[in-house]
């Protein structure tokens, strides 16, 4: 008897609480909330519209304008092209900052008073924003002192490359292989430049003991008066610094050259392909 009570007074209670959702949920009403959604979505979907027509018409009216620019400018191209991407990389940003406050804005966020507050600012650097920080003032000083261009040739720690893009926040460097790299800036300590001075070119003939050096030496004077003139890239005539030791202490006759940057590779093959088909001809002796 007192189990059927106790079911019964169970039943009882659960049929009042099913009533009382039922009634929650009916009292809601459904179709100011829809319209709410579709509304906000709708915002949503016309800002998004808006914001990406900006950053259109920005980026085709910023490259228009260096296109002019780059016609009558006194700057390098390169400098010219890196101050073209950071332009770019800047409006972009500036672009989605907005962008990410009228979300906010729109889905109720109170952006400002958390901005006077400082409370986005802590939660930034509790999310790694020093380092954020750190790339732009770094890449700032990289610009400002002129260090890296698009199109330079670099070394900047283990990676080797052609600088492609230069941002507030990282560098682009594509390697010979085509590997693109995104280094930070503020892992950018050392950089090797080699497109902004005269480039040494380094060319050894290896030779043995029994080498005519006079007859050597007179086959690379003939080729250097045949081939320099076709080269105005080369900063000086050729110096023939004669036999030496290689840094692995190999027996080499040596030619030094000095050449514009960037063209020290195709001067290299051309002199030393030239060089070697005169001692071939001339049956000269080098080392077996």
């Amino acid at each position: 008897m007192n189990q059927l009570l106790l079911l019964a007074t169970l039943n009882s209670k659960l049929t009042q609480q099913t009533q009382s959702f039922t009634s929650y949920f009916t009292k809601i009403d459904w179709e100011t909330i829809g319209e709410h959604i579709a509304s906000r979505f709708l915002l949503l979907l016309v800002i998004t519209i808006v914001f990406g027509l900006i950053i259109w018409i920005g980026r085709l009216t910023i490259n228009h304008a260096f296109k002019r620019y780059i016609s009558r400018s006194p700057l390098t191209t390169n400098r010219t092209n890196t101050i073209h991407a950071l332009s770019l990389n800047i409006f972009r940003y500036t672009c989605f900052f907005f962008y990410l406050y009228a979300i906010l804005s729109l889905i109720g966020v109170p952006v400002g008073t958390l901005i006077a507050g400082a409370g986005i600012f802590s939660i930034a650097l509790g999310l790694g924003a020093q380092g954020f920080v750190n790339d732009v003032v770094t890449g700032f000083f990289i610009l400002l002192e002129q260090q890296l261009d698009v199109g330079d040739t670099v070394a900047i720690g283990a990676i080797k490359g052609t600088v492609t893009a230069l941002g507030i926040r990282t560098t682009q460097v594509t390697s010979p292989d085509g590997t693109l790299n995104f280094i930070p800036n503020r892992n950018i300590t050392i950089v090797s430049n080699f497109s902004r001075n005269n480039m040494r070119v380094l060319i050894d003939i290896k030779i043995s003991t029994t080498t005519e050096l006079a007859q050597l030496k007179q086959q690379i004077k003939q080729v250097n008066a045949d081939l320099v003139p076709q080269f105005t890239e080369l900063q000086t005539a050729p110096d023939i610094v004669g036999p030496t030791l290689n840094q692995d202490n190999v027996l080499v006759y040596r030619v030094v050259l000095m050449t514009a940057n960037g063209t020290q590779e195709k001067i290299r093959s051309a002199f030393l392909s030239a060089y070697l088909d005169a001692i071939r001809q001339a049956n000269i002796t080098l080392i077996p």
